[in-house]
């Protein structure tokens, strides 16, 4: 089952939920569930949703700081709504067991870092040293 695992995920999931729904109702099957790859499965789900929220996160700073240091271009619009949407997806697919995993310090630090050097040509201008917004404040999108 491993095997198929590795080159068609699509089936591989479709035959252990198959495989699932049968050991759940206690009907006997001729084959168990291939659990160290569904294990695996579970473990990543809950990792790649953590991973996606602090992306978003990630972005929403990165688009807040670029308004920031560049005021008078005329992208700050554009920034700020996508700051916005990058906020809201966050807040839709955040759970509370994130909070305490969620660096907020880390996550400004590399909104920084993946700031442009110039736009349009120009310097930014300064921004914050520390992070200006706490993690509940950015995930209040309605702002």
């Amino acid at each position: 089952m491993g095997e198929l695992y590795d080159t068609d995920v699509l089936e591989w999931s479709e035959h252990q939920a198959r495989l699932l729904r049968q050991h759940a109702t206690g009907e006997a099957g001729n084959e168990a569930p291939d659990w160290a790859n569904i294990i695996e499965e579970i473990e990543s789900v809950g990792s790649e949703q953590f991973q996606a929220v602090q992306s978003l996160l990630r972005q929403a700073l990165a688009h807040m700081l670029k308004a920031v240091a560049w005021p008078l271009s005329r992208e700050v619009p554009h920034w700020q709504a996508e700051a916005r949407r990058f906020r809201i997806d966050a807040a839709a697919r955040f759970t509370q067991s994130m909070r305490q995993r969620i660096d907020m310090d880390r996550l400004y630090r590399q909104a920084r870092h993946i700031m442009p050097d110039t736009i349009d040509g120009q310097p930014p201008l300064p921004v914050p040293d520390a992070c200006p917004v706490t993690l509940d404040e950015l995930l209040a999108a309605e702002d």
